[in-house]
């Protein structure tokens, strides 16, 4: 069979350059046609004959390359556009509009604040019930009690966390009180740079990695007044819930893990660690941690938060956002971090309109229903009775179908580009010293998508383009729609095309493990896909469950 990707055919002999195994001199007819076998072409003797000279002036290039210096930071300078033809970004903006702060007293017991929601314990520190420090020093004793046997915990930034509280609780007393976040405590992912702090990437290649500088989102967490007191576990190069350290577990069942990639920052939240924190999300990073051990999440747009000084996997998929307790405890953290920030090129100034009272009668919400049809068991049961609690909440589900595109035939994507971002680590054989080494982990992934043809990588984005199209179609019925979890096709279509979603606890399963529900949303509707889940989450105490650690 005959198709136009002898690109392929010349990746896979410059890999061999690469790997060492010949030289620019040395290829020989023999070994084309070895490789052609490798990706079904066939070309006639004069072709490879024509062909030849040009492979071996083309691996001098490829040659070239690999001497050039590039780090993990330098993107391509190809972008990702997430915005279908005509889209048009909303340019008013209004006042973010919270519900009120809580009216409550500081509780008898201490231990009692660890599942506090971000408004609540901002109700206490402006009230001056209680000092940053003091609650920094809880959690700091937590997560020094419970963090080892999570597994959760890369570092605690103890020094830093203390110095920030102290800061906080100077300026609040002063009467400088910058908002919600002021003196709260977080974790951070550790694939976010913090400044003098080792950021492992969750990798042994990495462990002594050191920043000069703050990521984006560390920076103006810090100008909210909100504390960082650990840097939390990811699996090894945002992959799964293991890391350099071991494997990070659910706080619900100590012998399962939390999932991942955003293992730590999920587990530690749920555990009552930190009152919220950061995770990032490229294919399930954030919904599936947050489903396996039943915190929320908001995984937002494409382009909406800077991914300056976070670990690139794949330069038009990664995302990064808050995990927490409660709907509006992720509408108080996005609103921190969202927005340009002169540096990450591809984002875009949209506003962020959120009001916690949005009258919900005018937004169309849609619903997968044949994704919930096909699901079996206790989710099917739980998801269920979602559906019928939006019901009863006046909520008319408009049935909608997500386009129909082979997803999966194009999802290598995402680990071509991982490929590309830690090539140096392929070529340098210390993709060795990863714990995970199974035919599905990085490191032979990274080798086989060395064997990827340029044209069949831009065949792919092509189709993208028409999933997003196709998409916003569906968006031009609904504003919102309600999908599951850990099936169907919404998780790798909304990755895909850069859609924010919402994942919220909605029950448990009979080994007292949470399950949860999905909200995706329209291309920069935030606000409204919050106010959605909000809604539903008011209505019901599973985000109030918390596991028992002793």
């Amino acid at each position: 069979m005959r198709f136009p990707g002898f690109h392929l055919l010349i990746a896979c002999l410059a890999t061999a350059v690469a790997f060492g195994q010949t030289n620019t001199n040395s290829i020989t007819r023999e070994m084309v046609v070895s490789a052609e076998k490798l990706m079904g072409l066939e070309f006639s003797d004069g072709e490879l004959d024509l062909m030849l000279p040009g492979l071996k002036g083309q691996l001098d290039d490829y040659e070239a390359l690999r001497r050039f210096p590039l780090s993990n930071s330098v993107p391509p300078a190809v972008q990702f556009n997430p915005l279908p033809v005509g889209f048009k970004l909303e340019t008013q903006r209004r006042k973010f509009r919270p519900s009120p702060m809580p009216r409550i007293k500081l509780p008898a017991t201490l231990d009692d604040l660890a599942f506090f929601s971000i408004g609540e314990l901002a109700a206490l520190i402006k009230s001056r019930q209680i000092t940053s420090e003091k609650l920094t020093r809880f959690y700091l004793d937590r997560l020094k009690k419970y963090g080892s046997k999570l597994e959760c915990v890369v570092k605690l930034t103890e020094d830093l966390a203390l110095e920030q509280a102290r800061r906080a609780d100077k300026e609040i007393s002063g009467g400088k009180y910058r908002g919600p976040l002021h003196g709260i405590p977080y974790g951070a992912k550790d694939l976010l740079a913090a400044k003098g702090i080792p950021t492992t990437w969750g990798a042994a290649p990495y462990t002594n990695q050191v920043f000069d500088f703050d990521a984006t989102v560390i920076k103006r967490l810090e100008e909210a007044g909100a504390v960082l007191v650990a840097k939390t576990t990811l699996g090894e190069l945002a992959m799964g819930e293991t890391w350099f350290g071991g494997k990070t577990r659910n706080p619900w069942n100590f012998e399962q893990g939390s999932s991942g990639s955003s293992a730590g920052s999920a587990a530690g939240v749920a555990a009552g660690l930190f009152a919220f924190a950061l995770g990032s999300e490229t294919y399930g990073s954030i919904v599936s941690p947050c489903d396996r051990v039943g915190v929320t999440g908001l995984r937002p747009t494409y382009g909406r938060v800077s991914r300056h000084g976070a670990m690139a996997l794949s330069w038009s998929m990664d995302k990064i956002g808050p995990i927490c307790r409660t709907v509006e405890d992720c509408a108080l953290v996005f609103n921190a971090i969202y927005g340009p920030d002169g540096i990450d090129q591809t984002l875009y100034d949209a506003p962020f309109n959120y009001n916690a009272r949005l009258k919900l009668d005018k937004l169309r919400v849609g619903v997968l229903k044949t994704d919930f049809e096909n699901e079996k068991g206790e989710r099917k049961t739980n998801d269920e009775a979602t559906l019928e609690k939006l019901r009863e909440l006046g909520q008319e589900l408009i049935p909608v179908e997500l386009p129909k595109y082979p997803l999966g035939s194009i999802l290598f994507l995402l680990s071509t580009e991982a490929a590309a971002a830690f090539d140096e680590l392929t070529l340098s054989g210390q993709d060795d010293w990863l714990k995970q080494q199974s035919a599905g982990s990085w490191p032979n992934t990274f080798r086989r998508r060395r064997f990827v043809p340029a044209v069949e990588f831009l065949q792919a984005q092509r189709i993208r383009w028409l999933l997003i199209q196709d998409t916003a179609k569906v968006f031009d019925q609904v504003d919102v729609i309600v999908a599951p979890s850990q099936s169907g096709r919404s998780l790798l279509l909304g990755n895909l095309t850069g859609h924010p979603n919402v994942v919220v606890p909605n029950g448990f399963s009979t080994n007292n493990t949470p399950t949860s529900i999905c909200f995706l949303g329209k291309l920069f509707g935030e606000a409204e896909l919050l106010a959605v889940a909000k809604k539903y989450q008011d209505s019901t105490d599973f985000h109030r469950k918390h596991p028992t650690l002793d």
